[in-house]
């Protein structure tokens, strides 16, 4: 019996002390306009790993969702997370291994993409807390259409892999290398 309620106690502290780690993660609330995403992909022995909100345009358009010439959150809800578990190269500029709010400012021809200290709900953005800014040319602006924002990897090799962000008839790559 003593043996028992031991045991008892035991997961009830521990439940109790997941409970606040799990209210500081996404919400996985299905129910939600612009769904939770994560997508993740080893380069090397170096894993990157980005969750975000997925919006869909449902008939806008996306230059009213992810406004040219201004910082945008790159997704929808809380600021787009991005974790690098080793140093890399973010389109050819250094960033240290650690977790960041990934942000851009959309264009027409160039977007660029920001990694930033701060992470936050999606429009608290302080450009004191960059890390880097990497200019990125649209590489398709006649992609497939992509109803929802999506963000994924191709171009895989040992030491680089491409970043891709893709809505709308617009994709943007961004490399990644690992030593």
């Amino acid at each position: 019996m003593k043996n028992f309620l031991l045991v008892s106690l035991f997961f009830a502290v521990v439940g109790l002390l997941a409970t606040p780690a799990n209210a500081q993660e996404r919400s996985n609330d299905s129910s939600r306009p612009s769904p939770n995403a994560m997508v993740s992909q080893t380069i090397g022995t170096t894993v990157v790993t980005i969750t975000y909100g997925r919006p869909s345009l449902r008939g806008r358009d996306m230059s009213g969702l992810a406004p040219s010439g201004r910082v945008w959150r790159t997704g929808a809800n809380e600021s787009t997370a991005i974790t690098f578990s080793n140093d890399v190269m973010f389109g050819g500029q250094e960033v240290a291994a650690g977790t960041y709010s990934l942000y851009t400012i959309p264009g027409e021809s160039e977007w660029t993409l920001i990694i930033n200290e701060k992470l936050s709900w999606g429009t608290a953005y302080d450009e004191a807390m960059d890390v880097v800014r990497v200019p990125s040319a649209v590489v398709k602006n006649n992609a497939p259409m992509a109803e929802s924002f999506t963000i994924f990897f191709d171009t895989l090799s040992d030491t680089k892999a491409h970043l891709n962000l893709h809505w709308g008839t617009t994709l943007v790559a961004v490399p990644i290398t690992t030593e």
